[in-house]
Parts: structure tokens; sequence; C-alpha cells
């Protein structure tokens, strides 16, 4: 009884207590103007599931909850932020070379399933597998196959990073092995696991050198990134294998749109993959997926320089209207004069960060899906949705703002659901996004109307909302993010106007 006080008062304080403002922002809403697809917002289990998969299994219960959960609790309230995807890294084997990988961090390396008698243990990278089954046991239906270097026993060096930083560290003369382990990999996760993976993405952040070996990785260049996909083309069709292949997975969107001097045979990926005329050309190949994918490091700051890549990808997109964009991968490495990379914060400072760069990509770039990078981490970085002790087998966790921020987006827009049309005023302006209000909207397969505000203000803000121009559609609930609540829900009592604190991320359902 004294819980649900509590949300009453709290609803009852959004709506009256900020009536002296009289100025209110109207925000116009039209359903019938519909833009990209969203297919699904998700994570990435690297590196740390292989040990949290091993932990006792209340604890990464409870974990997987709050990741994939779609359950409320008694005041309301979603228990989990509902992840629709979940991308699962296929480790290179440096996890079984131990010291010998040269990678220094055992929770950097990764278990490999293929042995070096190039037989195949399919019980490696269990903890992994773990995580996988408990997405797919709470609903997830996407699941992304990642590759940071390609397994140990094919590489150059037998190494999972190369000792060259201008080429692949996998030789021509083993494509095709690469392709017959991705498809063994497919092959095995249905059989043993019934789960299908709805993509494979086999070259991960290609731009970056690697040679450091601070984990697993292996450059690309352009031309050998389409020789290889061809080769896992081929083996993917004689496989007859459903999964899609995701190419490029470039590691700053940069890459994707535009020709770089450092690495220009690493970048304007699109035009080089997709683009018919390119002798790099890959799009018509029945295992390459309809998109592109990138990565939004390095692109967050200053303000004018996050817009003005994100309207790159919206006008390649304008250029290849066959092509999706996805987001998938993002965690603050940046060190700016708003926010630092180092030192994890659990609190409303990163929450916010990240829910502009989530409002860019969707609203600027057209992305139809967003991806954090690590869902667990056990580093001292803004790089974790969930904190854990750096502990194999048993540790304790706890959860950050960050987590319920992406909540308001995942946990509401479902998969399918189409982003709509949203006008008010200085909508996506640089002194907006910078420090203002900025609303996104969308329209799930049920026709119930999502609403996500993100008021970076400190004081609170009135919105007169009208969606179609009437108030046909009615309030249904809202859900708050801040420095008290957790993705709580707020009972509203009224629908005008709506009162939005300050520092907050809100989810607000309409229907009719």
């Amino acid at each position: 009884m004294r819980t649900k006080l509590k949300y009453i008062i709290i609803g009852l304080i959004f709506q009256f207590s900020f009536g002296q403002q009289k100025d209110s922002l109207k925000v116009i809403i039209t359903p019938e103007v519909e833009y990209q697809t969203i297919h699904n917002f998700g994570a990435s289990d690297a590196w740390t599931t292989q040990f949290v998969g091993n932990w006792p299994l209340e604890k990464k219960n409870a974990i997987a909850d709050l990741l994939f959960g779609l359950e409320y609790d008694s005041t309301g309230s979603p228990k989990g932020i509902g992840l629709a995807a979940w991308r699962f890294n296929i480790g290179a084997g440096s996890a079984e070379q131990g010291a010998l990988s040269g990678i220094k961090d055992p929770w950097r390396r990764a278990e490999g399933f293929l042995q070096d008698d190039l037989s195949y243990n399919w019980k490696s990278q269990s903890g992994q597998q773990w995580f996988l089954l408990a997405a797919k046991q709470r609903g997830v239906k996407d699941f992304v196959g990642f590759v940071n270097s390609p397994p140990v026993q094919l590489t150059k060096n037998n190494k999972a990073y190369p000792s060259n930083a201008n080429s692949s560290n996998l030789a021509e003369a083993n494509y095709n092995s690469y392709a017959v382990f991705l498809a063994e990999v497919v092959k095995n996760f249905k059989r043993n696991l019934n789960i299908d993976l709805t993509y494979i993405s086999p070259f991960n952040e290609p731009q970056w050198e690697w040679i450091k070996g601070s984990q697993e990785g292996s450059p690309w260049n352009n031309n050998e990134l389409a020789l290889a996909t061809k080769a896992i083309d081929k083996v993917f069709n004689e496989e007859n294998l459903k999964t899609k292949l995701e190419i490029s997975e470039a590691g700053s969107i940069g890459y994707l749109t535009s020709e770089k001097t450092k690495f220009n045979n690493r970048s304007n990926q699109v035009e080089e993959f997709f683009n018919t005329e390119s002798s790099n050309y890959i799009g018509d190949l029945n295992s390459v997926a309809s998109k592109f994918a990138g990565h939004s490091y390095f692109t967050t700051w200053k303000i004018s320089k996050l817009k003005k890549e994100r309207e790159k990808i919206a006008e390649k997109l304008q250029e290849y209207p066959n092509l999706e964009y996805w987001m998938t991968e993002y965690c603050v490495l940046e060190n700016n004069e708003e926010i630092k990379g180092k030192g994890k914060d659990l609190g409303m400072n990163t929450a916010l960060y990240v829910s502009r760069v989530i409002h860019s990509d969707l609203t600027i770039s057209n992305a139809s899906a967003w991806h954090w990078w690590i869902a667990l981490s056990a580093y001292n970085y803004k790089d974790g949705l969930i904190y854990v002790d750096k502990a194999t087998d048993d540790g304790e966790f706890v959860d950050s703002k960050l987590l319920w921020a992406l909540g308001n987006y995942a946990r509401f827009i479902r998969p399918k659901a189409k982003r709509i049309k949203v006008d008010y005023k200085d909508l996506n302006s640089i002194e907006n996004l910078k420090n203002g209000l900025l609303v996104s909207a969308y329209k799930n397969s049920d026709n119930s109307i999502v609403v996500v505000i993100v008021n970076q203000q400190k004081s609170a803000v009135h919105l007169d909302m009208l969606i179609d121009g009437t108030s046909t559609f009615k309030v249904k609930k809202m859900y708050t993010t801040n420095k008290s609540l957790n993705l709580k829900n707020v009972e509203i009592k009224n629908n005008k106007p709506l009162i939005i604190l300050g520092a907050s991320i809100n989810t607000i359902i309409y229907e009719k």
C-alpha cells in the first residue's frame, strides 16, 4: 500500500508541482508519415558473459531478466529493458592459448570452437551459450554472430591479432576455410541450440590496425573484404543457409560514407560494396543483407559533427533506397568537455549523453537498429549496461541508469515499429541537440504510439502534445528514468499539459 501511494504521489507531482510555468512547447505527431522500420535494440555478450555465464543460476537469471525481461512488477513498471537482439562474439581461440596469445588481459581473450586438429568443440564458449539461450527463452528472436578475428588456427601468425597492420590476418588461401568455419557455427547453433543466427558479421571494425594485441581483431581492406565475402557467400549458398551476412561493421560511421586519407582502402564502404560500378560490388550476392552497419564511436562531439556525420548516412540511404542502416555498436570512448569515457558512471550524466546519441542515430541517420557494446562490464569505463565483479565463478552486479535509459527505447519500441513524423520548435537544431528537448515517435504493429522524450535541461518542461492534430489519442502509460526512478510507471491523470521533469528520459504510450 505504501509503495502504491508513493507512485500516486509522484504522478501528482508531475501534473501539479510545476503549474506556474505558463508556456508549453507544442509537439505535433503525424502517424501517417512513416520513416524507417525499427527492427530491434540490442547489445553484445563480449567478453564478460564467458565468465558470468558460469556464475550461480540465480544471479545470472537476474541479470538476464534485466537485459531481456518483458514482465512488470507490482507498480506496473518493467522488470527489464526487453532487448530484442543479442550479439554473440564468435571467438578466435585466444583464451585456449592463454598467455601465449599475447593478449594480456584474460577477460579480453575469447574461447574458440575450432580446435588445433581442425575439429570442433561445441561445448566451448559455454558461458556465452547460456546467455544466448537465456535471451531466446525471454523472447529474443534476432541473433548476430560477430567475429573480431578468424580462428587462430587459420590466421597468418596463429594469433588472434595481426603482426602486419596493412592487411588482413587471414591469407586468401584460407578464405574458404573461414567460410566453412562460419557455416559450421551457423549449423551447430541450429542443430544443438535450436537458434537461428539471423546474421553473421565476419569483419568487425576492419579499419583498425589491431597490432597492439589488446583484444582479438583483424584489419581488412576493401578488396580483401569483398573477396572473403564472395567466398563466404559461395559456401553459404552451397549449404543452403538462410543466415545473412552483415557487411560491413565499420569502426566509425565516417568510413561508411567518406574517403579517409590514412585508411583510404578501408573507407567509403557503401559505395565500395553496393555501387554496381565498383570493382568490389557485392550487393548482388544472395547471402549479403540489404543493409550496411557501423559504429557511432568518435562521432558524438562536437554536436555539429554528431549531426553532420549522421546526415551523411541519411544521404546514402536516399541514394540507395533498397538498403537499411544499422548502428551496431557504441559505448562512451570519447573524452570531451561534456563527458569522459574512462571512469564508470551509474548515474544520469552518461544516461543522458547516450540517449542523445540514440535519438540522433534514429532520427537523423534513420537507423533501423541500435545496439550497445558490452551488456556486462567488469571495467572502470562507461562501457556497460550492468557492471559486474571481475570474478570467474561468482560475484556481485549492479545496474546503471544507462540500462534503464536504453529501456525507454528498447522496452516499448518493438520489432517492426515505424518511426513517424514529429514536429516542434528547433527540432534537431544544433543548440537543441546540445542541451534541449529531444522528442521522437514510433508506431508499433498494434498501432500504439510510443513517444520518447529526453529532457537534457535541469528544469521541467510543459508539452502540448497533439497526435494527428487531434486529441483522439489518449495517454495510456508513462515511464520515467531520472535520478530517482528507473523506468518507473508514473500515473498520469491529465493529458494536457504533460510535465517532463528535468534531466529525465520518458516514454509515453498513446492509444485511441
